[in-house]
């Protein structure tokens, strides 16, 4: 179920943060900017040609065996999920988060620094509301190779539990939890990220690691250290002398909490499910998480999230006084009747339009379509859900009078119930991304009897009348 209680937030004013990136070792800039509302979370290269952005999604998702790794168009970016953490963990919706590499700065392996940055800026409430998913069955994804699985059931706000075990006896078995996401900051935002001994070795003798020190990576020593290994390791933090503590750990670090293990994990689990795109109601367990199933959840939840917006009917009071009525909408659009598919404009507001049409045995083309068992054809439901996106976009020009809205494509158009002499259509459109150059981009959904009946991204340009 998605609920829409809170207004979303961004950030007051940008802030900048400068660091190395754990895997390239390069500088790093990276800057946080405000954003409007309903821009979500975007990374953008602003090194590259063109400043190509990526939205944080998981579908952009294509590698996690050093972080969450995006790419979109041949564009990447790498180890995204502690930045993401921080916004999370703020309650932050729309930031764009410029980036001069393709990294953001590892800092000291957590997202305190990002938390510290973010809360400098200040956090600006938006008009909007944020949409929010709530959970009311179980929902769970499981890794058979790895054993590791991640449950998601109801629960009053979004709660995180992570149990961790790599079968090593030196970190054991571990459990973190956080109750409330205001805790985030308090009780998960510093914990760093980890290594094995056997890991490091094998990332330094490819040269994947080339931006950690002993202050962004908590080391647990998994096997005995060669001297030969031990010279190595010393070089490559830099440091004259290297030793192990008695609770295995690579020393000139302290642990902040004993289980800092697993509040990282679940900071990585927060950061990756944060790809799902929409705010979480409900309790995730995660059992030896890592980023390969936690970002395969967001996938599968992102599907359940729009298979549900799919199946939200949208309530209206029909009684009410339209916002535009017949006469208003031929002022607007070019349609005369037996074409003019929509009787009532319900809402209008710069990125979304509500249309109505009561259908009945009137309609010239239930004479043919069909006899004896009369059917609106799909065609026509798409052309007035086209008519009203119509009233959308002509409301964008001073003189809608002198335009026509001409089609330019459809695209995913399912048709899911029959439509017959005495239904209410309600059409519900809304812009996929903003209207440039009079073209219009929008998913548009047609309900009727509290039932979604058909559905479609569609495309149209407006023209001026010759």
């Amino acid at each position: 179920m998605l609920e829409k209680t809170v207004a979303q937030t961004t950030i007051a004013k940008e802030v900048t943060l400068t660091g190395v990136g754990l895997h390239t070792g390069a500088e790093v800039t990276m800057t946080f900017k405000p954003a409007p509302e309903n821009t979500g979370y975007r990374f953008k290269r602003v090194d590259l040609k063109d400043a190509p952005i990526i939205q944080a999604e998981a579908q952009y998702v294509v590698n996690t065996q050093r972080g969450t790794n995006l790419e979109k168009d041949g564009v990447s970016i790498q180890t995204s999920e502690h930045v993401l953490a921080a916004l999370v963990g703020l309650e932050i919706d729309n930031v764009l988060i410029e980036l001069n590499a393709t990294e953001p700065p590892i800092m000291d392996g957590s997202s305190k620094f990002f938390i510290a940055a973010l809360e400098s800026a200040g956090i600006e409430t938006l008009e909007a509301l944020r949409e929010e998913f709530v959970v009311t069955e179980v929902i769970t994804f499981t890794d058979e190779s790895s054993g590791s699985e991640i449950t998601l059931i109801p629960a009053d706000h979004y709660q995180v539990t992570t149990m961790v075990d790599f079968g090593t006896k030196v970190l054991g078995t571990q459990n973190a939890t956080l109750n409330h996401i205001s805790e985030f900051k308090s009780k998960i935002s510093e914990a760093r990220t980890f290594s094995f001994l056997h890991e490091l070795e094998t990332l330094l003798d490819h040269g994947l690691i080339k931006g950690g020190d002993l202050n962004n990576a908590i080391v647990y020593v998994d096997k005995e250290i060669s001297p030969e290994t031990m010279i190595k390791l010393e070089k490559a933090f830099n440091k004259s002398k290297l030793s192990v503590k008695p609770n295995g750990i690579l020393d000139n670090l302290t642990l902040n909490q004993p289980n800092e293990a697993a509040r990282h994990k679940l900071l990585d689990v927060i950061g990756d499910l944060a790809l799902a795109g929409t705010r979480i109601r409900g309790k995730v367990i995660a059992t030896k998480p890592g980023h390969y199933v936690n970002t395969q959840f967001a996938k599968k939840l992102c599907a359940v999230i729009k298979a549900e917006k799919r199946n939200q009917i949208p309530k209206y009071d029909l009684n009410a006084p339209p916002l535009m009525d017949i006469h208003q909408i031929m002022d607007m659009l070019p349609h005369r009747p037996p074409f003019l598919l929509i009787d009532r404009i319900i809402e209008l507001s710069d990125t979304h339009v509500v249309g109505m049409k009561n259908v009945t045995m009137n309609e010239e083309f239930f004479v043919g379509h069909f006899p004896g068992a009369p059917v609106m054809p799909g065609v026509l439901q798409i052309e007035a859900m086209a008519q009203t996106g119509g009233v959308l976009v002509l409301s964008t020009v001073p003189d809608p009078e002198n335009y026509l809205t001409l089609f330019m494509k459809m695209d995913n158009v399912k048709f899911k119930q029959k439509v017959i002499p005495g239904d209410t259509l309600i059409f519900h459109c809304s812009l996929i991304s903003p209207i440039r150059r009079g073209i219009c981009h929008m998913q548009a959904y047609a309900y009727a009897n509290n039932k979604l009946v058909c559905d479609s991204e569609l495309m149209a340009q407006i023209v001026k009348k010759k």
